[in-house]
């Protein structure tokens, strides 16, 4: 046979593998551990992981500031549309919970149509989330910017920490 026959051969072999073998995923710029902070004291409330499953977006609580970890979301209503775990919400602890969910990817770094229950109080509200790198003058340094709102473009935003898993998950009693 032919030298140049059996290497073309070989190469759409292996190039025929390459496309086959599944990629590795890329993770968006959102994704990652983050600190929230109150818009309104600049204090760190908690701990979260951002993270794609499903092609959604979700997040996490890992630690909160002023809450030892088995407190619990009594506050929140028994179910809500859509939620990620299955069972009672308001008999789940508030560390450990995906409270962002159902966010899908507008562009890379901007998460839209999801949802945020705010544990304290058990308030549902539309999500989005968008990734903000550090420019020098706005941004200082990367920043998540996570706004929840009530309808018609009325909301609040708060500009979270980019964070370690170690300093997310130890915020607060244990």
């Amino acid at each position: 046979m032919n030298k140049s026959v059996v290497l073309t051969a070989l190469f759409f072999a292996v190039t025929g593998l390459f496309f086959a073998t599944p990629q590795a995923k890329a993770q968006d710029l959102a994704e990652g551990f983050w600190l929230s902070v109150d818009e309104k004291t600049n204090k760190t409330t908690a701990g979260w992981h951002i993270y794609q499953e499903g092609g959604k977006l979700l997040g996490k609580v890992l630690s909160m500031a002023d809450y030892p970890r088995t407190v619990l979301a009594s506050k929140c209503k028994e179910s809500y549309p859509g939620f990620p775990v299955a069972g009672k919400v308001n008999q789940m602890p508030v560390v450990g919970t995906p409270w962002i969910f159902g966010l899908t990817l507008n562009k890379p770094g901007e998460w839209v149509n999801g949802y945020v229950v705010n544990p304290e109080d058990g308030g549902l509200y539309k999500c989005k989330i968008i990734f903000h790198k550090a420019d020098g003058k706005k941004f200082h340094s990367d920043v998540l910017e996570m706004r929840g709102e009530i309808g018609f473009g009325l909301g609040r935003s708060q500009f979270w920490k980019k964070t370690d898993q170690v300093t997310a998950s130890s915020l607060g009693a244990r």
